[in-house]
């Protein structure tokens, strides 16, 4: 059941990345083969100029083995991988870098330190985090959100969440898309908490006008499939169209994603979003495509 086809980073990330070019980056505990992969295809296609934070030698011996020249770019030396994320997160406030990508750190340790309030980071929004899926090159994507971040969101959380994927959405193109705000079932019922999240989210959405055509609750098959909605008779702008699922929990999210990294083949592109700059934090079993999709959608999530 598990797909053998090759990951590949789509196009249409690529392209959008492209317009803003030589973005600085920070690499967090860098040196490690697959983060020191994708951060040299990321320089390769001219978007990023890294700044990389670590154990010099390790980062320096990757590098050699990738026959790459590290001669024209900041490495700061730092061995102890706990302390790696408060550099990234005081050169961010600073203004000296705009994007932080995760190297070889635990997800955790690093948005530990981006959540400081002394880093200044925070924005009016709250972070959270976006899934922008491709199977092929071409793909339009599917984006998943919140998958890896949010754990367990109220309403109000999902409204931040719901804005920031709105946000991103027209950054890569899609400039009314159409969000279905998943759950169970396309019944409102008293049983299904996410059921009555959806539909009020979906009358908020009316309520403040945004710019997005938003549907809950609607179950996942008549959230992508015409037919599917066709058949249960389910008549809306959303409903086997959807643009955006925005998930009840990370737990659906992130299985939803894994499913798809793992039985298709999908690239997933993940990025945090929110905050005064794009976090990247891949996992560490990620390949590089996926790797350099997920800089890629960064660099687009930059205002």
């Amino acid at each position: 059941m598990l797909s053998n086809k090759e990951i590949v980073c789509p196009n249409n990330l690529l392209d959008e990345a492209h317009k803003k070019k030589g973005v600085k980056v920070a690499i967090v505990n860098a040196g490690k083969p697959l983060p020191m992969l994708s951060v040299q295809d990321a320089v390769n296609k001219n978007l990023i100029d890294p700044i990389f934070i670590g154990e010099k030698k390790s980062i320096i011996k990757c590098a050699e083995n990738l026959k790459w020249d590290l001669s024209s770019y900041e490495i700061i030396d730092e061995p102890v991988e706990n302390n790696t994320a408060k550099i990234a997160a005081k050169l961010a406030s600073e203004d000296k870098v705009r994007i932080i990508v995760k190297g070889h750190v635990h997800t955790d340790i690093l948005m530990k330190e981006v959540l400081k309030r002394e880093y200044n980071l925070l924005g009016k929004t709250r972070l959270s985090h976006i899934w922008h899926m491709t199977i092929d090159k071409n793909d339009s994507p599917l984006i998943i959100t919140d998958g890896a971040l949010n754990v367990s969101p109220n309403v109000k959380t999902k409204m931040h969440i719901l804005k920031n994927v709105i946000n991103f959405s027209r950054r890569i193109g899609i400039s009314r898309p159409k969000v279905s705000v998943l759950s169970a079932t396309e019944e409102i019922i008293d049983s299904v908490p996410s059921s009555l999240d959806a539909a009020e989210i979906t009358k908020l959405s009316i309520k403040e006008n945004l710019n997005a055509d938003v549907f809950g609750p609607l179950a996942f098959d008549n959230s992508i499939s015409k037919k599917s909605a066709n058949i249960k008779n389910i008549k809306n702008i959303v409903a086997g169209e959807a643009d955006v699922l925005l998930v009840p929990n990370v737990e659906t999210g992130n299985a939803l994603v894994k499913m798809m990294i793992y039985f298709m083949g999908a690239c997933a592109a993940g990025v945090v979003v929110g905050g005064k700059v794009p976090v990247v934090i891949t996992s560490r079993s990620d390949e590089a495509p996926a790797r350099l999709a997920s800089i890629a959608a960064a660099v687009v999530a930059l205002d």
